[in-house]
């Protein structure tokens, strides 16, 4: 059992950068791969980075790709989302996952076993 808490979010004016946190507790973490993503308001939820467990894989969906940067830290078991240069089009709930058993596709929701509830991201214009 892996459990995620999200933290990190807020209100921002564009052009800005907010770094979310997602805190793992259980014994798993290290053996996790980690995925973000996010749904905006009357959207589906939709991918946005990945990292492997050892980081040494990532991917990001081009929408955030060059601006957004995933990282993780097995000692602290948290996983980050650096977010830089941020639109208001990336406004949304950003949600951050972890991948134990699954062979789904990376950037499909069924590829990940455990969610956290979810941090909101305001960009304002």
């Amino acid at each position: 059992q892996v459990q995620l808490v999200e933290s990190g979010g807020g209100l921002v004016q564009a052009g800005g950068s907010l770094r979310l946190s997602c805190a793992a507790s259980g014994r798993t973490f290290s053996s996790s791969a980690m995925g973000w993503f996010r749904q905006a308001p009357g959207k589906e939820r939709e991918f946005v980075s990945y990292m492997s467990r050892n980081g040494g894989i990532t991917y990001y969906a081009d929408s955030v790709k060059g601006r957004f940067t995933i990282s993780r830290d097995n000692a602290k078991n948290t996983v980050y989302l650096q977010m830089n240069s941020l639109k208001p089009e990336d406004t949304a709930i950003y949600y951050c996952a972890a991948r134990a058993t699954s062979t789904s596709a990376y950037y499909t929701e069924r590829a990940y076993d455990y969610w956290g509830q979810g941090t909101q991201v305001t960009v304002s214009s």
